[in-house]
């Protein structure tokens, strides 16, 4: 039976992809991985949406780290959003096994756009 782990260089390279924007820009890491785990490390395309989910949290803890050693954490400001994100999160990850992987890409090309032409137009 042949090796069915992807390359290990695709791999951290796409990690570090979705590091670095996630750092940069706060937040969109698991926008930039899914792509890429599917395209670099050949993962099928509901485990590369799901493996993100699970790459994305020691990411945010690195970023969370980084940004309240530097002062630029606003926790008052960020706790509604935790609440309402937690139970998004929980809403999704039940929905998820109930929908295609199709869907799944439809809908995060859709997401990613719109976000795209609001930070352009606004």
């Amino acid at each position: 039976m042949a090796n069915d782990r992807p390359a290990v260089l695709p791999c951290l390279l796409a990690g570090a992809a979705a590091g670095f924007i996630n750092g940069f820009f706060g937040a969109g890491g698991g926008m930039v991985l899914v792509p890429l785990l599917i395209c670099a490390a050949k993962l099928p395309d509901k485990e590369a949406f799901s493996s993100a989910i699970g790459v994305i949290l020691p990411l945010c803890l690195v970023s969370i780290a980084v940004y309240a050693a530097r002062g630029m954490l606003p926790v008052k400001q960020a706790v509604p959003y935790l609440i309402g994100g937690a139970a998004g999160g929980l809403l999704g990850g039940i929905l998820f096994k109930k929908v295609s992987a199709r869907f799944l890409h439809i809908a995060l090309g859709l997401l990613i756009v719109f976000g795209g032409a609001r930070l352009l137009l606004c």
